[in-house]
């Protein structure tokens, strides 16, 4: 493992817990080093292998596009673990570049390392439920690293997927799932008859194992559909509504089962004629700046303020203290990574990335002035410039109770009563039109 691999993988763990409200793993990987390539969806850019080398035990060698090597870069990224790939639009003699990777790749392989990739190549601008077709590069790498060392190691290929509740926000929740890993030396004999025979169904394979592993619509334009339903059920795996008695993986799984019945339902005309309702109820909900969240609060005459009149009570004196500490470097980050990235997919990663580095720049004269006040503690530096972030986490989470509380206040002023007849009419068809 190398240092800036090793130091990243303890400072992110820690950021990441300040960042999603709740992350959960099903199926991790428990080995170190096993010779295996991972292949993963793309759903959410640089943030995708970070949270995948952090979360799991697995150490990997990530495949990253070669734009991102830069001169002054490459240093850094060759200690992180990464290994450039290059696309014919890159320009030059992209197939002789990639084959002096790819003898990188059988050695790190023929050593026991692993290999991370993400075989969708890109991520979308607007996320979605949906897997794009899975590129072939995964399982010939595979095959070819058997090739080098003449079949004598075995080498596996795994599929995962990461599922963002919100890819950017923060305070949202991320859940990855492994599936069981696959032996590819078991495909000797089918490589040896037809090599791109053995290939293109392995792919196929790993593609369906991945679909399995998100959370998939056959028909992408449904996204937006099924997020209206997981907002009207309230008990699935939903961007802004997220409801901390239920188990993680439990509101992944509903999610899974909405899914599923919109897939098998998507060409009957019924199911059509209640998507058109649906979008027209939460059309109006936008157009009238409402939620539905509110609606069913309402309707259960649970549309009060009093949770978050003392959530903000509690939370107030830790809020001025994050505030004061680090206003600056999350502000810093926040504009920088809005500025220079122009696609907002990577904001989440490029924000959190800055922030860390804003703040270690930012804190560090903080911690050790604090720590010559108690007679140059070294521990007591240390411990003031772990607990300042959570500090900032706080006063994050006081600004989203406050807007919370401002919104309560405004909506308790609306008349609700037709939204909430044209909900419960939407929950009463639901069941009979996603069967």
């Amino acid at each position: 493992m190398r240092p800036i691999y090793f130091l990243l993988k303890i400072a992110l763990a820690y950021a990441f817990a300040l960042f999603f409200k709740r992350k959960a793993v099903i199926n991790s990987p428990k080995r170190l080093f096993g010779r295996t390539i991972f292949v993963s969806n793309h759903a959410n850019s640089f943030m995708d292998p970070i949270i995948i080398a952090s979360s799991s035990w697995p150490i990997v060698h990530f495949m990253t596009r070669s734009d991102v090597f830069k001169w002054w870069l490459k240093p850094i990224l060759w200690s992180a673990h990464m290994l450039p790939i290059y696309r014919q639009h890159d320009g030059g003699n992209t197939q002789s570049k990639n084959d002096k990777v790819f003898n990188k790749v059988n050695k790190a392989l023929k050593l026991g390392r692993n290999i991370l990739i993400f075989s969708e190549g890109f991520t979308d601008d607007k996320p979605i439920y949906g897997l794009k077709p899975i590129k072939k590069g995964a399982i010939r790498m595979g095959f070819i690293a058997l090739e080098e060392c003449k079949w004598e190691k075995e080498i596996f290929i795994q599929a995962l997927g990461v599922n963002y509740a919100n890819r950017n926000a923060v305070g949202s929740e991320v859940l990855i799932e492994y599936q069981d890993k696959i032996c590819l030396n078991d495909y000797k004999e089918a490589y040896a008859e037809n090599a791109n025979k053995a290939i293109t169904d392995l792919t196929r394979k790993i593609e369906l194992l991945m679909q399995a592993s998100v959370l998939y619509l056959e028909d992408v334009s449904n996204t937006d559909f099924m997020r209206n339903i997981m907002s009207l059920k309230g008990n699935a795996y939903h961007p802004t509504q997220t409801d901390s008695s239920i188990p993680l993986e439990q509101r992944y799984q509903n999610a899974k089962v909405i899914a599923k019945q919109i897939n098998e339902n998507t060409n009957k005309e019924a199911f059509q004629e209640f998507k058109k309702e649906v979008q027209n109820y939460f059309s109006l909900l936008k157009r009238m700046k409402l939620s539905d969240e509110y609606v069913a609060l309402a309707a259960e005459n649970k549309l009060t303020r009093q949770k978050e009149f003392l959530q903000l009570l509690l939370l107030l004196p830790f809020a001025l203290i994050g505030w004061l500490t680090c206003f600056i470097p999350y502000f810093a980050a926040k504009n920088f990574a809005e500025k220079i990235m122009k696609r907002d997919v990577f904001w989440g990663s490029v924000k959190l990335m800055l922030g860390i580095v804003f703040g270690l720049l930012f804190l560090l004269p903080i911690c050790i002035i604090s720590a010559n006040l108690v007679g140059f503690s070294a521990w007591w530096g240390c411990l003031v410039f772990m607990v300042l972030p959570l500090f900032w986490r706080l006063s994050y989470s006081f600004q989203k109770v406050f807007v919370r509380f401002q919104t309560i206040g405004k909506i308790q002023k609306v008349d609700l009563a037709k939204f909430i007849q044209k909900r419960t009419e939407i929950l009463a068809n639901l069941e009979v039109k996603l069967k």
